[in-house]
């Protein structure tokens, strides 16, 4: 969990439709967001951008099989010979009229889903059971979570009755020109250089679904336009961050190697 308090100046976010307004209007009236879309698509850094545009505080949460519903609220720590109570970073968003973002929720185990339920209607409550504390969410909190739908299966995937609890946007990885505009802007690579790194990825997502599970995603492109704009050659570099992350399959990773040849060919 990483709690941070919005920055003078907003971390970079690139617009693509009208999801800036809707997550300004969601938080001025309480209401909660689901966002969705694969990974690395740039769910994770609107949220960053949000939180500091509407100047609220952020905890973030990566959700795993293992976070349990006292992972979020809190639980008693033994603390000089005694218990002591210690808030979880559910329960200090709420607090503090702050931004919950649970990162891939569908991770989470089933009990969090309970929680989460009377903080996304009009009741807007937390019950802490283990002290017998109603918390009321205060005008300024919102709850955010995200999941990639396509990596959902019959034993991980978010309920219709608590998906109809939020509002939700569906996320995709940018077009072309936005693209290139972010990943020049966060590696510092030239927009020229960047181009063709955009047209690769272009033909590996053609792939998802097919020999891929999923396509190359943004964030690994800024790794290789980063690891590039240093000096390393652009055959190393895209072998560092995009084949070899994405497939342990020898033939997938000689296609993908082929893919790179050809478009800097």
């Amino acid at each position: 969990m990483t709690a941070m308090t919005p920055p003078r100046g907003l971390p970079h976010y690139q617009p693509t439709g009208d999801e800036c307004t809707l997550f300004e209007t969601a938080h001025k009236n309480g209401l909660p967001l689901l966002l969705k879309g694969p990974t690395g698509c740039g769910k994770t850094r609107f949220v960053e951008h949000m939180a500091a545009a509407t100047g609220r505080k952020l905890y973030t949460v990566a959700c795993h099989d293992d976070l349990s519903a006292a992972d979020l609220i809190g639980r008693y720590l033994l603390r000089g010979g005694g218990t002591e109570w210690v808030d979880g970073p559910l329960t200090r968003a709420v607090r503090e009229g702050a931004i919950c973002y649970l990162d891939e929720v569908v991770e989470a185990r089933k009990d969090v889903t309970v929680v989460l339920h009377p903080l996304t209607d009009d009741r807007r409550t937390l019950m802490i059971d283990r002290t017998g504390e109603e918390l009321k969410a205060p005008p300024g909190f919102m709850l955010v979570a995200s999941y990639n739908p396509g990596y959902q299966n019959v034993l991980k995937r978010l309920k219709p009755s608590t998906r109809q609890r939020f509002l939700s946007i569906s996320f995709d990885f940018p077009d072309p020109v936005t693209e290139t505009a972010v990943v020049a802007h966060e590696s510092g690579l030239d927009p020229e250089r960047v181009k063709p790194l955009i047209r690769l990825a272009g033909r590996i997502r053609a792939l998802s679904g097919m020999d891929l599970e999923e396509g190359v995603s943004t964030r690994l492109l800024i790794y290789a336009a980063t690891l590039i704009a240093g000096g390393m050659a652009v055959e190393r570099a895209l072998d560092a961050a995009v084949v070899e992350p994405l497939t342990d399959d020898d033939d997938v990773r000689i296609a993908l190697r082929d893919l790179v040849a050809t478009t800097w060919g």
